[in-house]
């Protein structure tokens, strides 16, 4: 399963840990690597069970769940960024005084309202997820959406998509096939999300891909391959190096 899709399914539980158990996995919910059960890995000196090992990659790679969340889009988390600065101020353990010190903002009261804020909205945050479990069991036969890539540059109604959408676009673009010949690149926001996210599901995510190597891979889909990759990297598929020198899935 695709890992922004793994990460939308996955419980509060599951989001908080970072990592997901499957029947011969840990898989990690931030960016997809999977430790396999039942081996013993050794680092620097430790030897660890898989999913101690999972929760090692978490910290060395993440830093924290937290951190790695705080970092998300905007539109993601729905913080400001300002708020988001500040719970990642409250979350490493800094007081009031000290935060009021290190913004350079009004009193500790200030920062006292900002927490009260963030409690507000987590209330308002358990009310609507109660709300919508409800509405998912009420309607069984809703059509779901296709999941948002966490590191989407830009969210809004262009991901207005569902599952059977996706599904007969890409028969429409792609009618011999994904990977196969494009028939063309669609002008609409919503129809380039599609083919995109598939083009995107060719590659693999733990490799890095010279420039050269990505345009072979993309050319016989269509003959513009330049402008495949430029979308590739602005709508936040892929990411490359200040030179252009290698290329990944982001």
């Amino acid at each position: 399963m695709d890992v922004n899709e793994l990460f939308w399914q996955a419980s509060i539980e599951d989001i908080k840990k970072g990592y997901v158990e499957e029947t011969a996995y840990f898989t990690c919910l931030l960016c997809g690597e999977r430790i396999e059960k039942g081996i013993i890995y050794p680092y620097e000196g430790v030897l660890y069970e898989a999913e101690k090992f999972m929760q090692h990659h978490i910290t060395s790679a993440h830093h924290s769940v937290f951190h790695y969340l705080n970092g998300l889009n905007k539109k993601m988390t729905g913080l400001t960024d300002h708020q988001s600065h500040i719970m990642r101020l409250f979350y490493e353990g800094h007081t009031d005084q000290e935060i009021k010190e290190r913004l350079d903002i009004g009193s500790a009261t200030t920062i006292r309202h900002h927490r009260f804020t963030l409690k507000e909205k987590e209330r308002q945050a358990k009310t609507f997820l109660a709300m919508m479990e409800l509405l998912k069991e009420k309607d069984q036969k809703e059509d779901h959406f296709i999941p948002i890539h966490k590191t989407a540059t830009m969210v809004d109604d262009r991901y207005n998509i569902t599952l059977s959408e996706e599904q007969e676009l890409l028969e429409k673009y792609f009618p011999k096939g994904i990977g196969q010949e494009l028939t063309r690149f669609p002008k609409r926001e919503k129809h380039k999300i599609i083919i995109l996210r598939a083009i995107t599901k060719l590659f693999d995510k733990t490799k890095q891909y010279t420039e050269k190597e990505l345009n072979e891979a993309i050319q016989p889909m269509y003959e513009d391959y330049v402008q495949i990759r430029r979308y590739l990297i602005e709508y936040g598929f892929m990411d490359r190096t200040d030179d252009g020198s290698a290329y990944w899935i982001k």
